[in-house]
């Protein structure tokens, strides 16, 4: 039997259209999420109408592009044991939906519509999934249930409960309790996750399996773009600084702390967004400090990392140009939430980021660790850069230590992997 709050949200959830209608003339947000939906179920037909009957399906639902990034090796190790495999993914957010939309891995890509039964009932009966994987959290329950009650067996993967968060507020924990129930096994990112769920909320199959992210960023590291290898031999010998996704509070901070450095390290740039206006910003503010920068758009062989910055105006380079750095700063942190930490960890290289990092229980383990530190202002950036620039031992004793939290971590996707074929076989029998 439900709790009061499942039992409140079921009665009120069907309100949400007419809400909806109501509020979004009005609420620019709310108007966006309608008009994106229009026409989803009719798209989700096409899709699916002209893909075979698969003999299992697998629907994965992140709510955004970082949550689906968890779930991408698990996605692919299922494939390539189970080649048959029809997989389809939604998102809630667009932005997640925007950049995931043409995944080659997926039979159909596609936003979750508003929570209420009807959408529920209709989106299952259409999906026909035998296997249903959420990321991390996202807890619609019309959707949920519905799942459940279409006889899919249900699995939460990377999952985490930070302490101080919602989930244990005495008003929600019965919420989540009954939300959590729904999942055939879930699959914690850490111990403590594990015995929160299973003390906590007396979740009966909860495994620890640790996060599948650190699976797939070694994979990448493994498979390093040409693009940026091909950057290495201008940096031969120097001491890399690559600060990735930055944001202009990071870079008031950054620039300050590393000019007085600059004769020892070299600098690559790589801001969060790399639209036209935001480089321009950036190329400006450089200018303005008397430092000489050069896109990666335009670098040419007089490219000198002694005296010039490298500004990357252009996506997909980061994570590999993680390969030619001695330290990273990962931006974000001076903000909402530091940006991804375990793709410059994995090449062995000390971490450095602002105090912001709460949502990412991987930053906190990794500063356990030793390979990374956080910094609350430019004196501590500048004091920390002074070190590694001194004492080169010192930074590759750190950077060791980063390697060796990536390395203790791995193996998330077997775990899932291993239980999900037995699930989609057993289904099949």
């Amino acid at each position: 039997m439900a709790g009061p709050a499942l039992a409140a949200y079921r009665t009120l959830s069907p309100l949400l259209p007419g809400l909806f209608r109501l509020l979004s003339p009005r609420i620019r947000a709310l108007q966006s999420f309608a008009d994106l939906r229009r026409e989803l179920f009719t798209d989700i037909e096409r899709k699916l109408r002209a893909v075979p009957k698969p003999s299992c399906r697998l629907w994965v639902h992140a709510s955004s592009v970082g949550e689906f990034e968890q779930a991408r090796p698990v996605i692919a190790e299922l494939k390539r044991r189970m080649p048959e495999l029809d997989v389809v993914v939604s998102f809630l957010s667009d932005s997640g939906y925007e950049a995931r939309k043409d995944f080659p891995g997926a039979s159909a890509v596609f936003y979750l519509p508003l929570d209420t039964p009807d959408n529920a009932r209709r989106l299952v009966e259409l999906v026909k999934a035998d296997l249903f994987m959420l990321m991390r959290y996202d807890f619609w329950p019309n959707h949920l249930e519905a799942v459940k009650q279409s006889g899919a067996k249900m699995v939460l993967a990377a999952a985490a409960l930070p302490q101080g968060s919602a989930y244990f507020k005495p008003v929600l924990r019965g919420f989540y309790r009954d939300l959590f129930a729904l999942f055939d096994t879930i699959f914690t990112v850490g111990e403590t996750d594990r015995e929160a769920f299973a003390n906590t909320f007396h979740c009966r199959k909860v495994v620890q399996a640790g996060d599948p992210r650190f699976d797939q960023v070694l994979e990448r590291q493994r498979n390093s773009d040409a693009r940026a290898a091909r950057l290495k031999p201008l940096f031969d010998g120097r001491t890399v600084l690559v600060a990735g996704s930055t944001w202009e509070p990071d870079e008031t901070i950054l620039l300050p702390a590393w000019i007085p450095l600059r004769e020892k390290i070299s600098l690559v740039l790589v801001p969060h967004k790399v639209d036209r206006p935001n480089i321009d910003r950036i190329m400006e503010n450089l200018r303005k400090l008397g430092l000489e920068a050069v896109t990666i758009s335009s670098i040419g062989e007089s490219f000198d990392p002694r005296k010039q910055v490298l500004v990357v105006d252009q996506t997909g380079y980061l994570a590999e140009l993680y390969a030619i750095a001695s330290i990273a700063y990962v931006g974000g942190a001076f903000g909402v939430n530091v940006h991804n930490t375990i793709e410059p960890a994995v090449h062995g290289i000390p971490v450095l980021f602002g105090p912001n990092f709460g949502k990412s229980p991987e930053a906190g383990e990794l500063i356990e660790s030793g390979g990374a530190a956080t910094i609350a202002n430019e004196s501590g950036l500048h004091a920390a850069l002074s070190r590694f620039a001194n004492a080169p031992d010192r930074m590759r004793q750190a950077g060791a230590k980063a390697g060796a939290f990536v390395q203790s971590r791995l193996g998330a996707t077997r775990t899932v992997s291993d239980a999900m074929q037995r699930m989609c076989l057993d289904r099949n029998r």
